[in-house]
């Protein structure tokens, strides 16, 4: 059955198809972290729907929310008519929030997809300022719609389009691969001098903005947390020249990060937050919350048919109250830090690796050339086919995991947030041994793998060990 389906995707859907590209199985069951495919093999998933799976595939809680909505009779669409489930989610979203900003919120339901919150989002500055132009970063991903698109940075998916708006690009902190070849707190500072000289500079070329859109962890830009300082430094700037500051929360959002919102860790209070993904329990959702000042609409400003998700709208607050009071942030920290600091112990032995860095269970490894000549950071160049061949390699020992970064060099972990310590030594183990195993084929000698196994403690090989991708229910 899998290889039929297979093929009959490959002739019928869009030669935009993405995932199908990467990972040809055919997925038939899916419970918590294990996705089982048509030929019986099973995987450790940790691309969880590019972050959408807080609570992991097929959850409890989550099919309990549907099931009790389903039996109850309850519309399942209605526009942005009020339903007791909607009402009910909200409430949930605005006790997850940071308190300071809850207190004089409002909540826009957009289409089901984050792209459609951030271009709401925009309108809504737009609307409230009178201006239209905005500020954005190196490396951010913000949709593929077209305001959504205008924002983003990556070159390859904008070239062959019209502009979608007049925006200025701004130096994301990337410590790694510092745009003013320096790296670190230096770096940071600088990227945030520069933002604040040229809005300073009446021929810096900066008609006032409506909004500064922002990520406080870019995900598809390579996994590249903002360090805290330039965070506060990006809200006093903003602030000081009534700029609305956006945050996307969109990946980062729901425990993702190590806090239940990713600002919470700098403390920053932004004028909106754009959430979509796991705010809807795995279900399309997505809204923009934003300051009740900035609430100058009319009706009808921002519509879509499918806002008013029912379904999503029950398993979203339900995975949200699970996430808070099973403490799932808190673990997300510390389940992090520990894959982290193997991996980083892995670095010290496979030179493939030139970087590991995140936040939470948001973790990025950046593979590189360890043979070309380093920048003025001592970076290496970035390796995109090695990164695909690890990628392979990963898969073919049961493991999920996507690329993504400037030049798609990076191996992005997001599995979901209920892994359990036996999972994470199996992601870890599975991991080493493909970037080992594909760093010998393409050194054409043998690498031991052994001292690389270290960084976990699973069985290595192989996709359907059932001790090692027992689901964390």
């Amino acid at each position: 059955m899998g290889e039929a389906v297979l093929r009959r995707q490959r002739v019928r859907e869009s030669a935009a198809r993405t995932y199908a590209r990467s990972f040809p199985i055919v997925p038939v069951r899916a419970n918590g972290m294990t996705v089982e495919g048509a030929d019986g093999r099973r995987y450790l998933d940790c691309l969880s729907g590019a972050g959408t799976l807080a609570l992991g595939h097929n959850h409890p809680v989550v099919l309990e929310a549907i099931r009790r909505t389903l039996d109850s009779g309850a519309p399942l669409h209605l526009l942005d008519l009020a339903t007791a489930e909607k009402d009910d989610f909200t409430t949930a979203l605005f006790e997850s929030l940071p308190a300071e900003f809850a207190a004089r919120a409002r909540i826009h339901f957009c289409g089901p997809a984050g792209t459609d919150a951030v271009e709401a989002a925009l309108k809504l500055m737009q609307t409230a300022t009178g201006r239209a132009g905005a500020l954005a970063f190196t490396g951010g991903y913000h949709g593929m719609t077209a305001g959504a698109l205008a924002l983003t940075g990556n070159v390859a998916v904008k070239e062959p389009l019209p502009s979608g708006g007049e925006v200025v690009r701004l130096p994301y902190p990337y410590g790694y691969r510092c745009p003013f070849g320096v790296g670190g707190e230096a770096g940071a500072d600088l990227a945030a001098t520069y933002v604040e000289r040229l809005l300073d500079d009446p021929s810096g070329g900066v008609v006032p903005p409506a909004a500064m859109v922002l990520e406080a962890v870019q995900g598809e830009g390579g996994v590249v947390p903002a360090p805290d300082g330039w965070l506060r430094a990006m809200r006093r700037i903003t602030a000081e020249r009534g700029i609305p500051l956006i945050v996307d929360e969109v990946q980062t959002g729901v425990g993702r990060t190590g806090a239940m919102w990713a600002v919470e860790h700098s403390g920053v209070v932004p004028d909106a937050m754009v959430l979509s993904k796991a705010i809807g329990g795995s279900l399309p959702l997505a809204v923009v919350v934003y300051r009740e000042d900035y609430d100058g609409w009319r009706p009808g400003a921002h519509t879509g048919t499918f806002r008013g998700n029912t379904l999503a709208m029950a398993a979203g607050a339900a995975t949200l109250r699970y996430v808070t009071a099973h403490g799932l942030a808190e673990r997300a920290a510390l389940v992090g830090e520990r894959m982290t600091g193997r991996l980083r112990d892995l670095a010290g032995e496979l030179p493939v690796i030139g970087d590991v860095r995140g936040r939470g269970l948001m973790i990025g490894v950046e593979l590189v050339d360890p043979s070309g000549a380093p920048d003025a950071c001592g970076a290496h160049p970035a390796d995109p086919a090695f990164a695909v061949r690890v990628r392979e390699a990963c898969l073919e020992r049961g493991l999920i995991v996507e690329l993504g970064g400037r030049h798609d060099a990076v191996l992005r972990l997001l599995p979901p947030l209920t892994i359990t310590d036996e999972q994470a030594a199996a992601v870890l183990d599975r991991l080493a041994d493909a970037i080992a195993s594909a760093s010998a084929a393409s050194a054409g000698s043998a690498v031991s793998v052994g001292s690389a196994r270290s960084a976990g403690s699973g069985q290595g090989r192989g996709a359907g060990s059932a001790a090692e991708v027992r689901g964390a229910e």
